[in-house]
């Protein structure tokens, strides 16, 4: 599957974006999805992630954006989202879409080696 971000750019501290990832392929509706983000110098970490079931949706954060941002997703339109409100410096960074290519997994990974496909990333710059 090929993973393609988009919606990133330069808001202010305070400020939204909302991130898209358009996904290739028929299966999409049954892959788990996240996103990650990788800031300057440091390693690549885990911002949330989403199950494959429209029915029965789980979503999991980290606990630096839980509360500001919410993921979606829909199967139709091959599409994640990552909606980002209160936006501070700390969250500029690269965000990286994923995929586990597991079919219907049960288990909600969080860790970078739980998925399998990546997008090219989107800059999201956050200015004090």
């Amino acid at each position: 599957v090929q993973l393609v971000e988009s919606g990133g750019g330069l808001v202010q501290a305070g400020g939204s974006l909302r991130l898209s990832c358009a996904a290739s392929g028929r299966t999409f509706s049954t892959y788990n999805m996240g996103w990650f983000r990788q800031a300057p110098g440091k390693e690549r970490e885990f911002v949330a992630a989403i199950n494959w079931s429209a029915a029965n949706t789980r979503t999991t954060y980290s606990d630096s954006v839980k509360g500001r941002f919410t993921i979606s997703r829909d199967n139709v339109k091959n599409t994640v989202y990552l909606q980002m409100t209160l936006l501070v410096p700390e969250d500029t960074a690269i965000y990286y879409c994923a995929a586990d290519l597991a079919e219907y997994a049960l288990r909600l990974g969080t860790a970078v080696e739980n998925f399998d496909s990546w997008g090219q990333g989107t800059q999201v710059t956050v200015s004090s």
